[in-house]
């Protein structure tokens, strides 16, 4: 299965551009998620995509279902407000590309050969990359029973150690309308402010030199509970705070207002959990998923034609 880092696109393995022939364009509605329409267009896509990942069946009533959950999952992605950035998925479609020895040129030839085109595949990254963290952000805070603790503490034989950060979120907003125009300008003026930021007791004061920058008090988070993107930026930070990362709101950085080894029960728990997570997603199914994704489904209006 083709890696991106520590994230593996489900079903996705070597392409086999040869094998495929390229699926028919269509606009017709061949189902309506929450008034949001998917086209007999983008099934098509789905079906050639199926193809790729060497599935059997229906692919037909298989690409449809793949993407009713698909877009129920992208909605509550955009509700919430955790979707990955566009710099992050062209970033993991270039490693897709060079895990397949591909250039990212060629990798576009073949996914528009096979029918399946480069950004019905970069919106099937978008969804694979960000669901995990809304899965993670809802049930990886879940408090674990006394039993459950105790359980896995005689298991380990002995309270696990980790660091604790006090986080600040430091963001130069960047409009949509005016992200071409002045990401630049931004990023350089975020990295330029990380060698004049106070500490975090002025960080308010701070902030009212620069135009459009907000501060976000994150708090008490612990080592294994870091966000995967955020967590090599705060581990190599050199200083008070991290390097810069463009995301969908601007560019941002963390504040690292204070970090210190400990072994309480908080710290017990938060390690236990990123342990239990970590083997979650490694099986191929998350019940945590799956949970969510039934509850999403339960509350929506899905009309198929």
């Amino acid at each position: 299965m083709a890696m991106l880092g520590t994230v593996a696109f489900a079903g996705v393995t070597g392409f086999g551009p040869a094998s495929v022939r390229p699926a028919l364009a269509a606009t017709d509605v061949a189902a309506v998620v929450n008034k949001v329409a998917i086209t007999s267009g983008d099934v098509a896509r789905r079906m050639a995509f199926l193809k790729l990942r060497h599935e059997t069946g229906n692919l037909q009533q298989k690409a449809k279902e793949e993407m009713i959950d698909e877009q129920l999952k992208r909605q509550e992605i955009a509700r919430v407000g955790m979707s990955v950035s566009t710099d992050e998925v062209d970033a993991a479609f270039a490693r897709f590309s060079n895990s397949n020895k591909l250039s990212v040129q060629q990798m576009t030839q073949i996914l528009d050969r096979a029918g399946v085109g480069a950004e019905h595949f970069k919106n099937y990254i978008a969804v694979q990359m960000s669901w995990p963290r809304l899965v993670n952000a809802r049930y990886g805070k879940n408090k674990m029973t006394n039993q459950e603790m105790v359980t896995k503490m005689l298991e380990s034989k002995q309270k696990p150690v980790t660091t604790e950060y006090y986080l600040k979120q430091v963001i130069f907003v960047v409009p949509t309308a005016k992200r071409n125009a002045i990401m630049g300008k931004r990023q350089a003026e975020a990295e330029a402010s990380r060698g004049k930021f106070p500490g975090c007791d002025q960080a308010m004061d701070f902030a009212r030199n620069y135009l459009d920058v907000s501060i976000r008090d994150l708090g008490r988070v612990m080592k294994p509970e870091l966000p995967p993107d955020w967590a090599p930026l705060i581990e190599n930070a050199k200083g008070n705070t991290t390097g810069t990362r463009v995301t969908d709101r601007g560019v941002e950085y963390l504040a690292i207002c204070n970090q210190r080894q400990v072994s309480d029960d908080l710290a017990a728990e938060a390690v236990f959990r990123a342990e239990d997570i970590g083997k979650a997603q490694q099986s191929k199914s998350d019940p945590n998923s799956d949970k969510y994704l039934a509850e999403l489904k339960s509350k929506a209006q899905i009309i198929e034609h």
